[in-house]
C-alpha cells in the first residue's frame, strides 16, 4: 500500500471519501492488521470517511487472516462503512442482497435518512433467507471451496512453469480472480487482450482496466471446475505460441 501516495491525496480538502478494497481486487493482497491500522491513521486525520469493500473477505488461502478495518482501532471504527455480501462467496449474486455495517451512529443515521428517502431499503425475503443461511450454516461448504480454488491456483502454477514459463501467476493472499503476469510479451494493454481473444478464444479481464500499472496484466477467474481452467490455460497458450511465431 503506497501510503506517501495516499497522503498526497488527502492534501487536496474536496477529497471527502475514500474507498478501500480489502481484500485487495484484482491484487489479492490481504492488507495486514499494521498497514490498516496506518491506513486508518492517515484518513482519521484527514477527516475523510472510508467505505471498505470487504465482499471478498471470506475467500482466503492457508495461513491468512481477514481483518475488519473497522476492527483496527477506534478512529476507524469512527470513520468506516463496510461493505459485503454472500454473493461472490456462495454463488448467489442473483438474489441482489448485501449488508451495509456502520459502527457510527452519525454516518448511520445519514445514510439510513437517504436509503428511506430513496426507497430502497426493502431488500427481498429470498435474498435475506439464502444470506443467514449462507453465513451460519456455510462453513463445511466454504472450506471445501477455498480448497478447490488453491488447489486450481496449484494447477495454474503448474502449467505455467511447465509450457509458459515467461508468464507468472501473482499469488493471491484471497480472492478468486488473480492476475497473470504477461509483461514479458512486451505488449500494451489492448494488445494482449487482442491476442488472447482473437489468437487463443479466451477473454480475461484486462489489467490495464484497474489502473496505473496494471498494463501487461490480466485477471483470470479461478472459480470453475479444473477442466475449465485447464482448457482455459490452453487456449492462452495456443495465444502465446502464435505471438513467438
Amino acid at each position: 500500500m503506497d501510503f506517501g501516495d495516499l497522503e498526497k491525496k488527502l492534501e487536496d480538502s474536496s477529497v471527502k471519501l475514500v474507498f478501500l478494497c480489502s481484500p485487495h481486487n484484482p491484487g489479492g493482497r490481504v492488507w495486514t492488521r499494521e498497514e490498516l491500522e496506518k491506513f486508518a491513521s492517515i484518513c482519521a486525520s484527514r477527516g475523510v470517511v472510508v467505505i471498505s469493500d470487504e465482499i471478498h473477505c471470506d475467500i482466503l488461502f492457508r495461513g491468512i487472516k481477514h481483518t475488519p478495518l473497522a476492527s483496527v482501532s477506534e478512529e476507524a471504527r469512527n470513520i468506516t462503512i463496510t461493505t459485503v455480501a454472500p454473493s461472490k462467496t456462495f454463488n448467489i449474486a442473483g438474489l441482489s442482497t448485501a449488508a451495509v455495517i456502520i459502527p457510527s451512529k452519525r454516518l448511520r443515521d445519514n445514510y439510513q435518512s437517504v436509503i428511506d428517502f430513496l426507497h430502497l431499503d426493502g431488500g427481498n425475503v429470498f435474498g435475506t433467507i439464502a444470506l443467514e443461511a449462507a453465513y451460519n450454516r456455510g462453513d463445511a461448504w466454504l472450506d471445501e471451496l477455498t480448497a478447490y480454488l488453491e488447489e486450481n491456483l496449484d494447477f495454474i502454477e503448474h502449467y505455467l512453469e511447465i509450457h509458459l514459463p515467461e508468464i507468472t501467476l501473482i499469488r493471491p493472499e484471497g480472492t478468486y480472480v488473480p492476475l497473470l503476469d504477461f509483461r514479458s510479451l512486451g505488449l500494451s494493454g489492448p494488445e494482449l487482450q487482442d491476442l488472447l481473444v482473437k489468437k487463443g478464444g479466451v477473454a480475461l479481464d484486462g489489467g490495464h482496466w484497474f489502473g496505473t500499472g496494471g498494463t501487461g496484466f490480466a485477471r483470470i477467474n479461478i472459480a470453475a471446475p479444473r477442466l475449465l481452467i485447464q482448457e482455459g490455460m490452453e487456449c492462452i497458450e495456443k495465444a502465446i505460441k502464435s505471438f513467438r511465431k
